[in-house]
């Protein structure tokens, strides 16, 4: 949902994952997945060793393409209503602790300040949504997956990945008035870094080493989030319900980044 047109002219856009939350919004996810089914064995291997690998590493452009890839076959024909049921049993595992206190000490100061704040994930829109409205986001842009008949199809819709990120920035721009050169962003992933060369004024946060190495030679800030505190503690959870169409995009979504990484460190 659209709200006001900024008065200020400026953003400051936000990824999610390590970045605000200190955990992936949907990996904590994959225990539950696999008890119930969906992944399996080896699914859960790959993920829990190579999501450090990945972390390490970054994806580049093609990578993030081939894990699009993998997450569409992947949960291909999920039942929503499984996954719901799911979310609604584990949430209070994945929201406690999560939030950077960090992150929403900076979230303060941009409000503070009149600014909008615009959460850009490449997790699904259904659990992004929900967390950009409990830190006080303005907008929220997000991947969105194709469902039909209660089920994923495998199709999707919009993957904010990459490029799409920035231009999905640009185009909030165009629509709420922002002034790019005037605007911030923060993320931690190098696949991220059309989004933090679309504003004015980018910073690291918690960056992969691709990323790091990036920020050190154009002078960008680099900054440590260090301190997670409980989600519940500090604002209201959503139901279950309100996330689960996404969770399963996302649950795969961190195992594909995790598989892609692991490639990459074995070639």
């Amino acid at each position: 949902m659209l709200l006001a047109v900024s008065s200020t002219g400026v953003a400051a856009f936000f990824d999610l994952d390590k970045t605000i939350i200190a955990k992936s919004s949907a990996y904590v996810f994959s225990r539950a997945f696999f008890q119930e089914g969906l992944i399996n064995r080896r699914a859960v291997l790959k993920s829990a060793y190579a999501q450090f690998m990945y972390l390490l590493a970054g994806a580049d452009t093609e990578q993030m393409e081939r894990m699009r890839a993998h997450i569409t076959a992947q949960c291909t024909g999920w039942d929503i209503a499984q996954v719901t049921a799911i979310v609604e049993e584990t949430l209070h595992d994945v929201v406690d602790p999560l939030v950077y206190a960090e992150a929403t000490d900076l979230i303060a100061t941009h409000r503070q300040r009149g600014e909008d704040i615009v959460v850009v994930s490449a997790s699904g829109a259904e659990v992004v949504q929900p967390i950009a409205k409990m830190i006080g986001a303005t907008h929220s842009v997000a991947t969105r997956m194709v469902t039909q008949g209660g089920r994923y199809t495998g199709d999707v819709e919009f993957y904010c990945a990459g490029e799409n990120k920035a231009l999905a920035a640009q185009q909030l721009a165009e629509e709420q008035g922002y002034e790019m050169h005037r605007c911030h962003a923060y993320s931690d992933s190098i696949s991220d870094l059309p989004l933090l060369e679309a504003v004015g004024h980018p910073t690291a946060v918690n960056p992969d080493r691709a990323l790091r190495r990036e920020a050190q030679q154009r002078g960008w800030p680099v900054l440590a989030f260090s301190n997670p505190v409980s989600l519940r503690t500090r604002i209201p959870a959503p139901s279950g319900a309100q996330i689960a169409a996404a969770v399963g995009l996302g649950a795969v979504a961190a195992a594909g980044a995790a598989w892609y990484g692991l490639r990459r460190w074995q070639r």
